[in-house]
């Protein structure tokens, strides 16, 4: 016969049960979402053109939606400003467009910021140009301490972030990530010949003192890469992955084993087909604290023409991607991604040729199909 448990040993099993199934409900049982919005529209604000965008989300969770804002002809070399939009919410709602970093007649692009989650600093790299009709000469540097409402006065930090023999270099665009270690660790690119976009390669500038000074790290194979971004592995190792080079029209990728100083050679991932254009890389998950690892990349992946914006998941620490989503059919380039505290995925990316910016906000179920949930790690 089968004993009869004590009461309150019956009533504690009971509970457990019941609150396993409400955090299952809580993260795992939501209906797919995928909902757009656009931030940023040619013409509006008097501006030619948006371009660039970038995303970063405070300690404090507010959602910082940075690009370009191109004044003439909207080129790469036009008179461009940085701008801001703001949210409070996740990415639902958002404040109105400010200017945050004006260079007069210059160039003031390449947004690519990093939060500090032990200050809760943001701090946000630029380029500047040499001058008018001449970008991506120097590299400066601001902060804000209030999540975006203020900054401070750039600083120009090229003796550090870049090579003195480099005509070009390019941080990001995208965003930077934080080690476990607490480097904060910025992707970037750069030129070796006075002819832009010649010869590139991709590097990594960083800051072991929380912003106090900044050191500038080797660069990667010599014209295999250039735009890029960055992601830590469960093993500390790093993980960039980047815009090819050579007319290869796949995804290009390297590993560094301390903490992006110096890097393996740099390969091609035949998984992630693309034109040869600016991409997002964000980590979803971690087993630290859910059930699985998941970290996403993001490009155009008609390898022919800037256009069908795809999101793959990776759950081997970018091994394999074996899930994809397509975000956009049409004509899409330039993109970032970031996770909301509710781990909402947020992508930014220009979209009908340039014309908007245009932010996606979804969840796992979207990307997966419904075959994927999140789940918090059990104690």
């Amino acid at each position: 016969m089968r004993r009869k448990l004590p009461w309150f040993v019956a009533w504690l099993l009971t509970a457990l049960a019941l609150s396993e199934q409400a955090g299952t409900a809580a993260w795992g049982a939501s209906p797919a979402t995928f909902e757009e919005q656009t931030l940023f529209s040619s013409g509006e604000g008097g501006y030619t053109r948006y371009r660039i965008p970038s995303l970063a989300v405070s300690t404090r969770g507010t959602v910082l939606a940075v690009c370009e804002a191109r004044g003439g002809e909207g080129s790469d070399w036009s008179d461009i400003d940085l701008v801001l939009r703001r949210s409070l919410d996740g990415g639902r709602t958002w404040t109105a467009m400010r200017r945050i970093a004006d260079a007069g007649p210059l160039t003031a692009g390449n947004p690519c910021p990093v939060v500090d989650r032990d200050t809760g600093t943001i701090w946000l790299p630029f380029c500047r140009g040499s001058k008018p009709g001449r970008g991506n000469a120097e590299i400066l540097l601001m902060k804000s301490v209030d999540d975006g409402k203020t900054w401070s006065e750039p600083v120009n930090i090229s003796d550090s972030a870049k090579d003195p023999a480099w005509p070009f270099a390019g941080t990001g665009p995208g965003h930077g990530i934080q080690l476990r270690t607490g480097r904060l660790l910025v992707p970037c690119w750069a030129d070796s010949t006075p002819r832009c976009g010649e010869i590139q390669t991709s590097y990594c500038f960083y800051s072991d003192d929380h912003g106090g000074s900044w050191r500038l790290g080797r660069p990667l194979t010599r014209d295999a890469s250039d735009e890029c971004d960055v992601v830590e592995l469960a093993d500390g190792t790093v993980y960039l992955n980047a815009r090819s080079r050579r007319g290869k029209r796949q995804r290009a990728y390297a590993f560094s084993s301390d903490g992006g100083h110096t890097w393996s050679e740099v390969k091609y991932d035949p998984s992630q087909p693309e034109p040869s254009c600016d991409g997002g890389l964000v980590r979803l998950t971690d087993t630290a604290r859910f059930d699985k690892s998941r970290v996403l990349v993001v490009s155009p992946a008609d390898p022919n023409a800037r256009r069908t914006m795809t999101v793959r998941l990776s759950y081997d620490e970018c091994r394999t991607w074996p899930v994809s989503q397509v975000v956009c059919e049409g004509p899409s380039a330039y993109v970032d991604l970031a996770v909301c505290r509710d781990q909402q995925v947020l992508c930014l990316y220009e979209a009908d040729n340039y014309a908007k910016i245009v932010l996606a906000r979804f969840n796992i179920e979207w990307l997966t199909d419904g075959k994927d949930s999140l789940r918090p790690k059990k104690p």
